[in-house]
């Protein structure tokens, strides 16, 4: 079992910044792909970005690319989800999600492919 604890976000305006972290207990994730979804009222959870278990492969959904950068420190057994730029229409729920099941150093596309989920943690941009 591991347990993750999102945090970071908050109340701000289009065009700040914002940086998530996801902290993981009770199990390593060093061994694991990671993952940050997102869920608007309303909407499906949507993937947002995933990072392989040694850092070196990262995808990212196309709404946030070049604004959102995912990262990972083994050490501290936290990942990351700095956003940059953040528009109106980032605003959801935000969700780090670890695939222990996964065998290969390639992160995940697809909610299904994740097994451990956290809380999430509620992210609002103004206009």
């Amino acid at each position: 079992q591991v347990r993750l604890v999102e945090s970071g976000g908050g109340l701000v305006q289009a065009g700040a910044s914002l940086r998530l972290s996801c902290a993981a207990s009770e199990r390593s994730i060093s061994t694991y792909n990671m993952g940050w979804f997102r869920q608007a009222p309303g909407k499906e959870r949507e993937f947002v970005a995933a990072i392989s278990r040694s850092g070196d492969r990262i995808y990212y959904a196309d709404s946030v690319k070049g604004r959102f950068t995912i990262s990972r420190d083994n050490a501290k057994n936290t990942v990351y989800l700095q956003m940059n730029s953040l528009k109106v229409d980032d605003t959801a729920v935000y969700y780090c999600a670890a695939d222990s099941l996964g065998i290969l150093n390639t992160p995940r596309i697809t909610r299904g492919a994740y097994d451990y989920w956290g809380q999430g943690t509620q992210v609002t941009v103004s206009s």
